[in-house]
């Protein structure tokens, strides 16, 4: 959701159960931002407070909070450091933390349509005003990016020849 949409109100957006349809993954090891109600996440372990301060493990979801790009860039960098799973994040294309992701994955993935993310009252938000990139680093989150496609969440592009 677009921080101008969400602004004073909630960072609380969570993924709708048809994003992880479609990217065919059985399990993550670690959703890295969980909140702390049940979501269709399908994780082992969840951290849900503190996770940039904690040691990631496995293979990660992570959709954080949409956030300044201050801490936004937090969470880029340890996602990059970690270098195993997939990460949920506005598109934003022209900004220099989005080129900066996508030069440090493998490959993304454009959704097609634009994501309805889940209220915190288990209701379905509004459109927000931007797209949305699924952002992959190893083997398994890659494959999980083409499998998405072939289920038409949207294209994939490989980031690294």
């Amino acid at each position: 959701m677009a921080i101008h949409q969400t602004k004073g109100k909630t960072d609380e957006w969570y993924t709708p159960k048809y994003i992880f349809d479609a990217l065919e993954v059985s399990y993550f090891d670690l959703d890295v931002a969980h909140p702390c109600q049940k979501t269709f996440v399908p994780a082992l372990n969840f951290y849900t407070e503190d996770s940039l301060n904690k040691e990631w493990f496995g293979f990660v979801w992570m959709n954080p909070p949409w956030c300044k790009t201050k801490s936004k860039i937090n969470w880029i960098k340890k996602f990059i450091n970690h270098a195993n799973g997939l990460a949920l994040m506005p598109d934003s294309t022209s900004s220099e933390w989005w080129q900066y992701f996508a030069k440090n994955s493998d490959a993304v993935l454009f959704t097609s349509k634009r994501v309805c993310f889940i209220k915190p009252d288990n209701t379905k938000g509004d459109s927000p005003a931007n797209g949305t990139t699924l952002f992959a680093i190893g083997e398994k989150a890659v494959r999980a990016l083409k499998q998405a496609e072939k289920n038409k969440l949207g294209i994939f592009l490989k980031t690294h020849l």
